[in-house]
């Protein structure tokens, strides 16, 4: 095939493609009006969560957070570490299913404080709480032996956002009433009809097992098991530090689906791939875990843009909490007028809505809506039902 013929060919075939696109793209919703906010959840059923989550083996409970090393959600691993460590509440250890870093998406690197066989060793009994971020695949045969052998024991499972995924993988959310990020929904109910799915709740626990909607939904599952183990008032003393008034979960599920705006707004901004910027985070010493997360995970998240961090050498920085980072560039080769706040600057809430505002001013609206969308984080006015 010549030259020409072969480029008019791709042509051809690029142009039935868009058309077959367009065509899907008309028949999506539109993002639905903003509602009234979503109902109060009845106290009883709050008072049954919080009885359902009390520790099940020690008073002083620890908690794993497991992930896979090349791939495992950035917020999802981090902030409910990041979270609980600031609790002081549970002895809480980030783990891998293999030695080495864990590589993060769609931004970071870490290095966890040990592997599943060295917890095991450690530990024996097992965990009193076992949480499940996000990752790249759900089949990983280390994490799901793991996570079962840990269920065996009698910890309490909770999957975020679509480590509920994983956690149906691992065969712990049959007949169970569920949730999990709205993305994910319709698979993961396909490959395990028997799962109830729960809406208009942020998190959802039966009978051992706990998932949550979208990746933001951590805060206030995280908030619920801190005062499941010590407390409103301890929690409530968290939560002032995250920045946020209540942690209850409820939940608007209408307000998050696969919409016109928000297809059409990923394709505007991945189309021109050539067309990418990078933004510097610096590693400073004793830098806040959550809001280095959601920062970083919403600037990385717009398909035009990646966080990135970097500091005055190639060693790791050790977070508020103990966690040890790996930056990503060394400081003498960053650009500085391309670096981002401190986020250690604000409270973890504060600093991402100021990120959704700089992306907003910086990409456009429709940009940072779809952000808080892919993170399912109700916004109230310029969120991602107001942003048409």
């Amino acid at each position: 095939m010549n030259r020409r013929l072969a480029i008019r060919v791709l042509a051809g075939v690029a142009g039935l493609l868009a058309a077959a696109g367009a065509a899907w793209i008309v028949t999506l919703p539109p993002v639905p009006a903003a509602s009234a906010a979503a109902a109060p959840v009845p106290a009883q059923e709050t008072a049954a969560t919080l009885s359902a989550l009390r520790p099940p083996k020690r008073r002083r409970p620890l908690i794993a957070i497991i992930g896979i090393n090349d791939a495992t959600e950035t917020t999802d691993y981090l902030m409910p570490y990041g979270i609980l460590r600031r609790a002081d509440v549970a002895d809480v250890v980030a783990l891998s299913t293999e030695p080495g870093p864990v590589d993060l998406y769609p931004a970071l690197k870490v290095v966890p404080q040990a592997t599943v066989a060295e917890f095991d060793r450690d530990h024996p009994r097992g965990a009193d709480y076992v949480i499940v971020p996000a990752m790249s695949r759900d089949d990983d045969p280390a994490a799901l032996q793991w996570i079962r052998s840990q269920a065996g024991k009698g910890a309490i499972t909770i999957g975020i956002c679509a480590g509920a995924k994983v956690v149906a993988a691992a065969g712990l959310l049959d007949g169970r009433r569920a949730t999990t990020h709205w993305y994910y929904l319709r698979e993961m109910l396909e490959r395990h009809p028997t799962i109830q799915y729960v809406r208009n709740r942020r998190f959802v626990v039966d009978r051992g097992v706990a998932t949550t909607t979208g990746i933001t939904a951590s805060m206030p599952m995280m908030l619920t098991l801190i005062e499941a183990v010590a407390g409103p008032e301890r929690a409530g003393a968290v939560a002032r530090d995250l920045g946020l008034s209540t942690w209850d979960a409820r939940h608007d599920s209408s307000g998050f689906l696969l919409s016109r705006p928000f297809v059409t707004t990923v394709m505007a901004n991945a189309i021109p791939f050539w067309n990418r910027e990078q933004f510097g985070i610096r590693l400073t010493p004793g830098i806040d875990e959550v809001s280095l997360a959601l920062v970083a995970d919403a600037w990385s998240r717009t398909y035009r843009s990646t966080a990135v961090t970097y500091a005055a050498s190639a060693d790791p920085r050790r977070s508020r909490n103990g966690l040890l980072i790996l930056p990503d560039r060394v400081e003498s080769g960053w650009a500085k007028a391309r670096t981002l706040p401190d986020p250690s600057r604000q409270r973890p809430a504060e600093a991402l809505e100021q990120a959704l505002q700089a992306l907003s001013h910086r990409f456009g609206p429709r940009t940072a809506a779809m952000v808080a969308m892919q993170l399912e984080y109700p916004r109230s006015g310029s969120g991602p039902r107001g942003s048409q």
